[in-house]
């Protein structure tokens, strides 16, 4: 299905997704700090799980565990900032422009 403007009722429209792009970067910055903090967690139990390798292990475990822990984090913030920013441009921001008459226009709720 076609969005049509509701003004003139042309197909052409051209749709833009401002706050789901900032949001995605602000839930990514979240997600990578709340992850940085589950890092020294994973790091930790890294550690624990590698140390039946030895030395060698607990370095690898801990750098590992640091690692997905931080990855984790910021996927999970830019997935959840991109779904509330798509619900801002969904239904509080104008954020569907018809490229005929220039109106600005929501999706209908």
């Amino acid at each position: 299905m076609s969005l049509q403007c509701p003004r003139c009722h042309s197909s052409k429209v051209a749709s833009f997704h401002h706050a789901m792009k900032i949001g995605a970067a602000i839930g990514t910055v979240g997600g990578a700090a709340r992850g940085v903090s589950a890092a020294l967690a994973g790091g930790q139990a890294g550690a624990l799980i590698g140390a039946f390798a030895g030395p060698v292990g607990i370095t690898l475990g801990s750098v590992s565990g640091a690692i997905f822990g931080g990855l984790a984090g910021g996927v999970g913030g830019c997935a959840l900032g991109a779904q509330l920013g798509e619900s801002l441009d969904r239904h509080v921001l104008a954020h569907n422009l018809c490229l005929l008459c220039g109106h600005h226009f929501n999706l209908p709720a």
